[in-house]
């Protein structure tokens, strides 16, 4: 047993590791639309998290139309009910067919299952996904264990960080 609080199990994602993810996300994706040629309609991040890999996404695979949505869940490390904050123009999304809607990662599942009730027919990618929450996710990169939180590059500075095991003492 261990004294360690939870997000200390950390997993630091690096500003060139969102990028390559993002593109292998991106990758997966392509040709996978229901629009004539595979094509997606348009992309939505699901912010903030989900703006980086939506614009690497977007650049990848050629969609000009962008959009966000904004779910509130966290305050700083804290996981609360998910509610809509800013949703997408309505004209654009409909039922969802077609959009692309895009995220960092897929924790409890909660704010996907919000949004996906929203738009059932919209198709849902994260770059990270957890246990909990890959029923809600359609298409993934990399899985991590439910108790690993993982650090993005947007909410870092460089300084010192103890050893997983003990000190070097």
């Amino acid at each position: 047993m261990t004294d360690r609080l939870p997000h200390e199990k950390g997993f630091h994602v690096s500003w060139d590791q969102i990028h390559r993810d993002s593109r292998a996300l991106a990758w997966r994706l392509d040709g996978k639309g229901p629009e004539e040629g595979g094509q997606w309609r348009a992309v939505v991040g699901i912010t903030r998290g989900g703006l980086v890999p939506a614009a690497v996404v977007a650049r990848e695979l050629d969609i000009r139309v962008i959009d966000t949505i904004s779910v509130k869940s966290y305050s700083h490390q804290k996981q609360g009910e998910a509610h809509v904050i800013k949703a997408p123009q309505a004209g654009l999304m409909g039922d969802g067919e077609g959009i692309l809607i895009v995220d960092d990662l897929v924790d409890s599942g909660k704010t996907l299952e919000l949004v996906r009730k929203l738009y059932p027919k919209a198709h849902f990618a994260t770059v990270y996904a957890k246990p909990s929450g890959k029923p809600q996710v359609d298409t993934w990169i990399t899985e991590v264990s439910q108790d690993t939180w993982i650090f993005f590059p947007w909410d870092m500075a460089l300084q010192y960080v103890q050893p997983y095991r003990g000190t070097d003492e």
